[in-house]
């Protein structure tokens, strides 16, 4: 019979009682568990018992949780996050944007008469171009060989530098200067944190080419954005396919919702009909796990941040 017992949140969906039995632990009240499956935000989370020793969270990105203080409230408490299992998705969605800004596509979209030599010169691809991804962890290293299949060359920036399979070239983030004027685009996916904020702003704008798009699929605040209006609006850049914004949601009115070189998207890279799914799995496989004192999936890094 499975002796380990874990708890769920207010906030769950009936697939995840399948998953931690799929894990081998049964279901039972917070102050009898050894875990806890959170599928819900930082404001309703409760005070933890002595005998929690894990704690499952539903989301990739979880800076919120540390700017509420939660992972520090609970520093002998081990924290875990749904890093990587939406990545293939993500990625997906990543290179729809970059295609669609690369192949002039918004524009072409909402033509209403036949333009053809007004579009031919905007009109791009990525075969033989250079993509550099920011960010080499799960949605990186999904999107590097859909990137390779088309053609293009993939430099990755890392926290580490060491190499990324399918990467020409690997970078540690000390070296992220040598890019800007290297690189045909951008692909922004690294973490939210205090170290991230406005990693691309005015300077590096400014270094990028006329033809340049920039895809963040991360998270807003890695791109300042009163700078990328401004380089769109000038045509500095070639465009910016956003999936995150800052603020976010992006409000009505907002000047990156009349930029012709603007793609938005309201932040669905993840379609709800696969996170469910996908999060049960990643649940039953870190329940599995720890019901049998394995090392954990997407541990949370607190001296990282993520």
């Amino acid at each position: 019979m499975p002796s380990t017992v874990i708890a769920l949140g207010p906030k769950h969906e009936p697939v995840l009682v399948d998953a931690i039995e799929r894990g081998n632990a049964t279901v039972g009240d917070l102050d009898k568990a050894r875990g806890l499956v959170w599928a819900a935000g930082p404001a309703d989370f409760p005070q933890l018992p002595e005998s929690i020793e894990w704690v499952q969270l539903s989301s990739a990105g979880i800076e919120e949780f540390f700017a509420a203080g939660v992972i520090d409230q609970h520093p002998d408490v081990q924290f875990t996050s749904a890093a990587a299992i939406f990545a293939p998705t993500v990625a997906e969605h990543a290179l729809a944007l970059l295609l669609a800004g690369v192949r002039y596509l918004p524009e072409q979209i909402l033509a209403d008469s036949w333009r053809q030599q007004e579009f031919l010169p905007h009109i791009g691809t990525l075969r033989g171009s250079t993509v550099t991804i920011i960010g080499a962890g799960g949605i990186g290293r999904a999107l590097i060989p859909m990137l390779a299949a088309l053609g293009a060359h993939v430099i990755a920036v890392s926290r580490s530098g060491r190499p990324v399979p399918g990467a020409v070239e690997t970078l540690p983030v000390n070296r992220l200067g040598e890019i800007w004027s290297r690189t045909d685009h951008v692909v922004v996916a690294a973490p939210a944190t205090p170290a991230t904020k406005h990693l691309i702003g005015a300077e590096e704008l400014a270094a990028l080419r006329s033809t340049s798009w920039v895809i963040n699929i991360a998270r807003g605040s890695l791109i300042d954005t009163d700078a990328l209006v401004d380089a769109l609006a000038s045509n500095s850049i070639g465009g910016a396919g956003l999936d995150v914004t800052d603020p976010e949601p992006l409000p009505d009115g907002h000047p990156l919702w009349a930029l012709p070189n603007a793609i938005v998207t309201p932040h669905d890279s993840n379609p709800p009909q696969r996170r469910v799914a996908a999060f049960a799995d990643h649940v039953a496989a870190n329940v599995a796990r720890f019901s049998s004192g394995q090392d954990l999936i997407a541990k949370v890094d607190r001296n990282s941040g993520y």
